[in-house]
């Protein structure tokens, strides 16, 4: 399949159907970054001059089964994403991991990871997920609403109003969404089914898939799976009110973490306006 410059998947290493060991660190990072985000509070971000105009979410909408309260208290979490490509190193390890986390099959891949290939013949890796455009097509083009925005800036995928009518597949610019052509194999024992746009499990059949930000863990103040999962902790999941971002390790000021790193978001010319940014960096000493 090709990315969104031509490009073709990097091919993934095999994975074990292990879950990854819980590794301390996480649970460390996680509270430290929901501590520091209380403590700062909303509008840090546009104290740091971010790049992205905050004033904007105005127009994102709740969900039509949450009240007002609910929706105002979800609205100070504005959710995004950050990936370090001087990190990636192609290992598709967060396709496995958002795999295993939705128990989806080893053919249905959320997070496509493409290698690229510069000028003088130098190669590098681009994973792309769901990009949480503030205006997104696929919420534009669906004519059943099953396809909105939550409050937090998630952009959720409602299967029990999906008819497959695939609009979405064809409006969305980065190729992110997924038709559920067969039914998805059974859950593992244990695991109970969720219809939930925040979590849907197994997939249904006729209807379109895609990466849900793992909303549901972000809802209960954990780490997106792969965020877990990126062992070259590469992948950061930021809060553009509190102005923060983590990758499980460090925690940075999202503002100027962007800014210093000459941070980019993919087509950005559409005006679609993506919550998720990249780095690709000029030569800087990670260390």
């Amino acid at each position: 399949m090709a990315g969104p410059g031509g490009e073709k998947p990097a091919a993934r290493t095999d994975a074990s159907d292990e879950q990854p060991a819980a590794v301390d660190r996480h649970e460390l990072s996680r509270r430290a970054f929901v501590k520091a985000a209380a403590l700062i509070g909303t509008g840090g971000f546009l104290a740091a001059g971010g790049l992205v105009g905050v004033s904007s979410l105005a127009r994102v909408s709740a969900a039509a089964d949450l009240d007002a309260a609910t929706a105002t208290d979800l609205a100070k979490r504005q959710w995004a994403f950050v990936i370090d490509l001087r990190r990636c190193d192609g290992c598709g390890d967060c396709t496995t991991g958002c795999q295993r986390m939705h128990h989806l099959p080893p053919d249905q891949q959320w997070i496509k990871v493409y290698t690229i290939q510069g000028a003088g013949g130098q190669e590098s890796f681009l994973p792309v997920l769901c990009q949480m455009c503030e205006k997104a097509p696929c919420v534009q083009v669906c004519p059943v609403v099953a396809t909105y925005h939550e409050p937090d800036g998630v952009v959720a995928m409602d299967q029990e109003l999906c008819i497959g009518c695939r609009m979405c597949m064809a409006a969305c610019p980065y190729g992110v969404r997924v038709f559920n052509w067969q039914p998805s194999p059974p859950l593992p024992a244990g695991v109970e089914s969720s219809t939930s746009p925040l979590f849907t499990a197994p997939q249904r059949q006729g209807t379109v898939g895609k990466c849900d930000s793992c909303a549901h863990r972000l809802r209960d103040g954990d780490f997106p799976a792969c965020v877990t999962s990126c062992n070259m902790e590469a992948i950061y999941v930021g809060d553009l009110v509190a102005d923060l971002a983590t990758n499980g390790h460090d925690t940075v000021v999202l503002s100027e973490f962007l800014r210093a790193n000459d941070a980019f978001r993919l087509k950005e010319e559409l005006g679609t306006q993506p919550r998720v940014y990249y780095i690709a960096g000029h030569a800087q000493d990670l260390d």
